[in-house]
């Protein structure tokens, strides 16, 4: 293959309009598995609501809006999501230093209800 001589490359393309943005995303089915899943404090349910709106406006037509109620349906998916997966941890967390606490204080206890009997009674004589 000869790469000696200049080669022309294709003409420049023409400039046109600036690419759409693409359409905001609803999240609808983010919110319907974070109101399936029945969270903290509903939150999954104002997320469905939010993403609904979402997706109207964008039928609609409206961007604006639904970009904006799509932000809020994404941030209230986050928090319900993070609550659903937090929560959980913090009350298994919680159980387990719950019970380890219990344990050792029973094993220190034992040594104090017990009664052990032995052969000498020095106290008494």
């Amino acid at each position: 293959m000869d790469t000696s001589y200049p080669r022309e490359d294709e003409p420049p393309r023409k400039r046109g309009p600036p690419p759409a943005a693409p359409p905001p995303r609803d999240h609808l089915v983010w919110a319907i598995f974070n109101t399936l899943y029945m969270n903290f404090c509903c939150l999954g349910f104002v997320a469905l609501a939010f993403a609904v709106k979402a997706r109207d406006r964008k039928v609609s037509g409206d961007v604006e809006a639904a970009r904006h109620f799509s932000s809020k349906a994404r941030c209230y998916n986050a928090l319900a999501t993070a609550g659903s997966v937090v929560l959980p941890l913090l009350i298994v967390a919680l159980v387990v230093t719950g019970v380890i606490h219990l344990s050792k204080l029973a094993q220190d206890s034992v040594g104090f209800f017990t009664y052990q009997l032995s052969g000498r009674d020095d106290e008494d004589h």
